[in-house]
């Protein structure tokens, strides 16, 4: 079994906006942000409203993200999650099949 090595990646998209207005309630839950700030050991968390589609490994994106999001992960004021397929169903969200979402860390813990 071999590798494919992937030279390029688009991972742009467009969500509708009605879909992009559910995600972002469910993204600012104040449960969901409760949760990821305990995680985090930090006391208050804000969504940036940045997503991304991860991008596969590469040597143009060795952090599996476009480079525009990289400063984010190098930074300790910002965090990235995952979100959850079920926030991605609710949405109504199928392609991309996967979403990051960046979060500003307002207070270190």
């Amino acid at each position: 079994m071999s590798l494919k090595i992937i030279e390029n990646f688009d991972g742009s998209f467009q969500l509708q906006p009605e879909a992009q207005q559910i995600l972002s309630d469910l993204l600012t839950q104040p449960a969901f942000l409760e949760q990821i700030c305990q995680q985090l050991s930090c006391t208050q968390l804000e969504f940036t409203g940045k997503l991304f589609q991860p991008v596969p490994y590469s040597t143009a994106t060795p952090k599996g993200m476009a480079q525009e999001f990289e400063v984010y992960h190098e930074s300790e004021e910002y965090c990235i999650i995952n979100v959850p397929p079920n926030f991605m169903a609710q949405a109504k969200i199928f392609k991309p099949s996967r979403l990051c979402a960046i979060y500003h860390r307002c207070e270190m813990g």
